[in-house]
């Protein structure tokens, strides 16, 4: 189902978000501006900003959450957030994701297949931002992987459009292997010097013409995001298409996933 379809068929009851999760954006958005430069490009259009919708973001870096978090605070929009359950069984930040309605995914348990139901319902009453990468990418080049089927299956559960959010720069401020020592000095070099988070909200993916009974429909849908997520994240790192500038000496090289776009 497309945007302009949805926009017609507004959800029956709109999730409200938590004033602790409205809180917290803007303690995030506080955050970044005191370690980086913050740059929002692109928006959600005015059907679409309290939902049905899913947010498709890319994946590279612990501090990712948080940019992303900035940026939906900018653009005004509050998106429950699908992660895993390791986060939500964390003393402190696992209070902070169910105080903030956020929703866990158990991966490898009997119950994964009660996330995606449990999504399907808060996606047809909010907006929900998932990683269709499904990690934090490790192909060298820093381009997205090849995507899980997750978001495909979601979007042709829940008939929500699907909107690609690029984001580029917070790899410079956390590294992959965060001890408390590399965290430190990287907030400290944040700090020093300054680097520039950018974040495009891209164009809605059309899935129209996809049938979700066919066989591959769902491999298919899943190229098609990260295509389209592919082509937000270019927009905004012109300068760095052949690799990025700043290289994290922690991050493994793993080339397994890498995706080959479509020619």
């Amino acid at each position: 189902m497309d945007a302009e379809t949805m926009s017609s068929t507004p959800p029956a009851t709109t999730w409200q978000a938590p004033r602790f999760w409205l809180a917290l954006q803007m303690t995030a958005r506080l955050a970044v501006a005191a370690l980086a430069k913050l740059e929002v490009s692109g928006d959600v259009p005015e059907a679409l900003r309290h939902g049905p919708l899913i947010l498709a973001a890319n994946h590279i870096s612990p501090f990712d959450p948080i940019a992303l978090t900035a940026a939906t605070r900018v653009r005004r929009i509050a998106p429950r957030i699908m992660a895993t359950g390791g986060l939500f069984r964390a003393p402190i930040v696992g209070w902070a994701m169910r105080s903030s309605g956020h929703i866990r995914v158990d991966r490898r348990t009997a119950n994964v297949g009660d996330a995606l139901q449990v999504a399907v319902d808060a996606v047809r009453e909010s907006v929900v931002m998932v990683y269709p990468e499904g990690r934090i990418g490790l192909d060298p080049t820093m381009w997205p992987e090849r995507g899980r089927t997750g978001t495909a299956r979601l979007a042709f559960a829940s008939g929500a459009p699907v909107v690609p959010v690029a984001q580029w720069g917070s790899h410079e401020v956390i590294p992959y292997v965060a001890s408390f020592r590399s965290v430190i000095a990287g907030l400290a070099r944040s700090v020093w010097r300054r680097p520039t988070i950018k974040v495009r909200f891209g164009a809605p993916i059309d899935l129209s013409d996809l049938d979700p009974g066919v066989p591959g429909a769902a491999q298919r849908a899943t190229e098609r995001v990260i295509e389209g997520l592919t082509d937000t994240l270019a927009a905004i790192r012109q300068d760095e298409l052949d690799g990025p500038r700043f290289v994290d000496p922690t991050k493994p090289a793993d080339q397994s996933r890498r995706y080959r776009r479509r020619t």
